[in-house]
């Protein structure tokens, strides 16, 4: 009987973190598009409205026509922003392929995950 009761607690627990780990794969390749192919840039903004564009057009720039191909993805993290800082960035980023506005619980979230595995 007591074999039973530990077997049966072992694929419980076996189960559980099989889905755990279907659950997080299907959280990043749903949410993220995170490769390990190189490097993530996250700018952490606040507020900016009066320099977002200047900063993210000329970064982008250098990153998009440099012969180096090691930045993937500039990430802009909104840390709630008052004023249209988010707004103008999402802008960018439907001319910009390479560049992903979240607030900054969406992407302290896919670090957690990132970082988990």
């Amino acid at each position: 009987m007591n074999d039973f009761i530990i077997n049966a607690i072992l694929w419980t627990l076996a189960l559980y973190g099989l889905f755990e780990i279907i659950k997080n794969f299907i959280y990043i390749f749903t949410y993220t598009n995170m490769k390990a192919d190189g490097t993530y840039l996250i700018i952490a903004t606040k507020n900016q409205e009066n320099n977002i564009e200047y900063f993210l057009r000329s970064s982008l720039f250098k990153l998009l026509y440099s012969k180096e191909d090691y930045v993937k993805q500039v990430i802009v993290a909104d840390l709630d922003s008052k004023d249209n800082t988010k707004e103008i960035a999402k802008r960018l980023s439907s001319e910009y392929e390479c560049l992903k506005v979240l607030n900054w619980r969406e992407c302290k979230s896919i670090l957690d995950t990132v970082n988990d595995n």
